[in-house]
């Protein structure tokens, strides 16, 4: 029997080359009907026999295009319709987009194989992309998402590229993004005081590469923004990089040409290897232990046994690195601390003094994004992200709120996020950065512009973080008076927690949860700066129930730069050796003066990991965020639990004795202890310290968050210590770090505000 069907399929169905495919099957099962973008996703009407329909409805399903995401489908048979053919007709809304956005995919090998190919027409095009492929998110100006409403529209295709978009039979039938050298963006070869230089198309990339290999210092203008670029080989350019830069020691990424010379030179495995080729391509974490090649480890990674390594994702970055032959530093666009630059004024305007010269192209970039990054654990090879940007951004696909209220959620202040939900569907931007610097503030501010424009929705309420210094707590006051919506204040830790609950669906769980939220800083509910949280979940309650014992906080934001001010509050000998090495007799006398009067607390194990980190000698000044801990963690990489040792052990009253912990690791600091044993020991106690604690709270639900779980020793160690007695869940596609405050903030709102207020 001959029927007519409806079928509607959400997530992240467009610009992920579905329309193509739908056709391409229902044509080869002999339906018609059509199908179109519409402010949901997909709709599919379908006509021929029920049989043949209901087929083709589950090989949908069963199996989609390559990088679509399927979130919910269903299909609803209709009164008969009679089409003569199968045909993908353009974009149909009649309301608000209540759809997946979709981000920025990492260039194919179908497409990368053409631009190898002297004999292909894109032959050395650096933006060649097909259905699979490409820039989405960073060109995106709305959605749904068609050419026109990308910056792409602005690029009319040629009769060639034309006649590719409308043949079923071609793979670039209806990719919004294609382009050819004839029809596509141009490329601009500049040096650094704006004068052109003239470089054949073709040739380009030989030009450059040849430039690179004479130390000079290339801008070039990727599909996310400008990325500075030199020979990771030459020791004398990349201390000149870091120097113009500002970054004295951060590691810089590194571009390899192909995972073919990435393997030969470093040890991966399977995992790191996965993500290195996955359509996000994001920057892997690796062990440079045993590496072969001819890298300058030591300036690219300064005091560390590890390298930020990754694959190009874009046509640009394949002929640069191919051309090339050797890897690269592919850093973000910038002065150390500001914004990736999308822009070709600004970029000549704020790194001309960094750059010898520029590739600049004409696409337009209307959201810049940072590459994101990932590693794995050492033992236990779980998988720690971060930083969520690119490939990621702007979507988030684990617990979905279903709220009624449209909720605009602001985050924290150094790792800035947002989160809006004004639909069925949770958006998450990509990774800002530190809202300090005015430039980072401001793309903040235009970010949320950015997600009310395309949703076309001004938010109900908004979230925002406790502390009432932090920049987006501010500007969400602002925004609530000006748009007279209701403002929310959520705990810094209390957002950590959430968004674990949340990823892991939690919420609903009829059992105590205990929360172990451990970072740097974040305003506590007493005015005191909390940091070694311990929290319990119940019921749509959170509360505090235990902490690590107070110690003094000086100097403000000083201290969590100055990891010797960590140590200076720990250490109870003012007449301490080794304060002369680090600090000068006035500074002595002025911080040992504050401890005596001082009122400002703190529970930050973060601050703990800096006071090791200071009299290990490993760090004094962070010149980068997270400096000391990080270099803690490269001293330690294997060992034999049954060896080490633990300093204490959290106390009945939930609170764990921080100036007994401390004592015990001065001790054999000055019994002379191995710096390792000392640093593995103090992992090994924080691991038992939560197992304890979930002992004492009667729980086997552990949800861990916040910076200091970014460290993958200690995260090995407590999945060891666990012995599957345990079940104990991490931030799994959110980084731990306050990267997911913003969602946190929202899913709090969701399950502890909104609900009580429903009750």
């Amino acid at each position: 029997m001959h029927k007519t069907y409806r079928i509607i399929i959400n997530g992240r169905v467009q610009g992920v080359g579905f329309r193509p495919y739908v056709s391409k099957l229902a044509k080869s099962m002999g339906l018609a009907g059509n199908v179109s973008n519409n402010e949901f996703g997909v709709v599919i009407f379908a006509s021929g026999e029920a049989e043949r329909v209901t087929q083709f409805y589950k090989q949908l399903i069963k199996n989609p295009p390559p990088v679509a995401r399927i979130k919910a489908h269903e299909i609803i048979e209709l009164d008969w319709v009679h089409y003569d053919s199968f045909e993908i007709i353009p974009t149909q809304t009649k309301g608000k987009l209540n759809l997946a956005l979709t981000p920025d995919f990492a260039i194919c090998q179908t497409c990368c194989s053409e631009i190898a190919d002297p004999q292909n027409r894109r032959f050395m095009y650096p933006f060649t992309t097909c259905v699979n492929c490409g820039p989405r998110w960073s060109i995106t100006n709305t959605f749904p998402f068609e050419r026109a409403h990308t910056s792409i529209h602005e690029f009319s295709m040629c009769p060639a590229c034309k006649t590719e978009y409308t043949d079923p039979d071609d793979r670039r039938f209806h990719s919004q993004t294609n382009s050819c050298p004839k029809c596509g963006i141009i490329l601009e070869l500049e040096d650094h005081q704006g004068n052109h230089i003239k470089a054949d198309s073709k040739q380009i990339f030989k030009r450059i590469s040849k430039l690179i290999g004479k130390g000079k210092i290339l801008a070039v203008k990727n599909t996310g923004g400008y990325l500075l670029c030199c020979d990771a080989g030459n020791p004398e350019v990349i201390d000149k990089l870091r120097r113009l830069k500002r970054r004295p020691k951060k590691p810089f990424a590194i571009l390899y040409p192909s995972i073919d010379l990435l393997k030969k030179e470093i040890v991966l495995d399977h995992d790191q290897i996965t993500a290195l080729t996955s359509p996000e391509r994001p920057i892997v974490i690796v062990s440079s232990k045993g590496f072969k090649g001819q890298l300058a480890l030591n300036e690219l990674a300064p005091g560390l046994g590890q390298l930020g390594v990754m694959l190009p994702y874009s046509g640009i970055l394949e002929l640069l690195g191919r051309e090339f032959g050797r890897p690269l530093v592919a850093t973000s666009g910038n002065i150390h601390g500001s914004p990736i630059i999308s822009e070709k004024d600004k970029a000549l305007e704020l790194i001309s003094h960094v750059a010898d010269y520029f590739l600049h192209h004409n696409l337009s970039i209307l959201n810049a994004q940072d590459d994101s990054v990932i590693k794995f654990s050492f033992r236990n090879r779980q998988r720690v992200l971060f930083r969520r940007s690119r490939g990621f951004a702007p979507n988030y696909f684990d617990d979905v709120p279903r709220n009624k209220t449209k909720v605009l959620a602001l985050g924290g202040h150094l790792k800035s996020t947002i989160a809006f939900a004004p639909n069925d569907y949770l958006y998450l931007s990509q990774y800002l950065g530190n809202l300090d610097h005015y430039e980072v503030y401001a793309r903040f501010v235009e970010t949320i512009a950015v997600f009310m424009r395309i949703f076309k929705e001004t938010p109900d309420c908004i979230l925002v973080d406790k502390h009432p210094a932090y920049l987006s707590t501010q500007y969400g006051e602002e925004l609530s008076m000006k748009i007279k919506v209701p403002l929310y204040k959520i705990q810094h830790h209390m957002a950590h927690f959430a968004s674990v609950l949340a990823e892991h669906q939690l919420f609903e769980h009829d059992r105590d949860i205990l929360g172990v939220v451990w970072d740097g800083t974040g305003y506590g509910d007493d005015g005191q700066i909390w940091g070694g949280e311990f929290f319990g979940y119940q019921d749509g309650d959170i509360i505090r129930t235990g902490h690590f014992e107070y110690f003094d906080w000086l100097a403000g934001d000083k201290m969590s730069k100055e990891p010797r001010l960590s140590l200076f509050s720990l250490n109870n000998d003012p007449k301490a050796a080794f304060l002369k090495d680090k600090f000068s007799a006035q500074e002595i006398a002025i911080y040992s003066s504050i401890k005596t009067s001082n009122k400002l607390q703190t529970s930050s194990v973060g601050r703990i990991f800096d006071a090791l980190a200071s009299l290990l000698g490993f760090c004094d000044m962070n010149s980068y965020e997270g400096e000391g801990a990080i270099l803690l963690e490269n001293a330690v990489q294997d060992y034999d639990p049954a060896l080490l040792k633990i300093y204490v052990r959290p106390g009945d009253d939930g609170i764990v004795p921080t100036n007994v912990l401390w004592a015990n690791l001065f001790k054999d600091f000055l019994d002379g202890l191995e710096k390792e044993e000392i640093i593995l020991n103090f992992l090994f106690t924080l691991a038992n310290v939560i197992i304890k604690m979930a002992e004492l709270k009667g729980t086997r639900i552990i949800a861990l968050s916040g910076g200091v779980f970014q460290n993958t020793v200690l995260v090995d160690m407590v999945n060891e210590l666990s012995e599957n007695k345990f079940e104990l869940f991490f931030n799994r596609n959110l980084a731990p770090n306050d990267e997911n405050i913003a969602i946190g903030q929202l899913m709090y709102y969701t399950h502890c505000i909104d609900q009580q207020k429903k009750e």
